[in-house]
């Protein structure tokens, strides 16, 4: 089951002031703490790769990032974490839009993630940091940014995102 952000406005002139974590309390049930951790990674900025302060994270680590970016998943591919998130989307076209919409973010990180755009319609993302054979926090930074993408206009409507 997929959550769907919806649009409010949290500061306005004219209406009351509602705190991040009672109205998050109501739209999510409860669950303020993980929104406000996914918004807190979306609000960060990738550090340089070519870090030497810069290493893996190891799986336990990783699992607990992995709470704040909904909808990826952690894989472990011959000894190496990544994150993975697959979609569907309406046409080949649409699948070069999100494809777009994603690059521009990378670019804006510095970090990169693979894209492949499989059959015409099938979209996977795979994140993980090159530099150092692993995850580290600016892949999930770059997941939550993905999340923040509106891409509902791109996928088929039985698509989650």
């Amino acid at each position: 089951m997929a959550t769907r952000l919806l649009p409010f406005t949290l500061f306005s002139s004219s209406k009351p002031q509602v705190p991040l974590a009672t109205l998050s309390h109501v739209l999510f049930g409860g669950h303020h703490g993980r929104l406000l951790a996914m918004i807190d990674l979306a609000a960060k900025k990738c550090v340089p790769c070519n870090s030497k302060d810069l290493q893996a994270m190891t799986e336990e680590s990783a699992t607990e990032f992995l709470l704040k970016v909904a909808g990826w998943n952690l894989v472990n591919e011959n000894g190496t974490l990544k994150l993975n998130r697959s979609w569907k989307v309406k046409s080949f076209t649409k699948g070069l839009e999100l494809f777009q919409l994603v690059g521009n973010v990378a670019e804006t990180e510095g970090h990169h993630p693979d894209l492949h755009l499989v059959g015409w319609n099938n979209i996977t993302i795979e994140i993980w940091t090159h530099a150092v054979g692993g995850l580290t926090e600016n892949d999930f930074i770059l997941a939550a940014k993905i999340n923040g993408l509106n891409l509902h206009p791109l996928l088929r409507k039985n698509a989650s995102a």
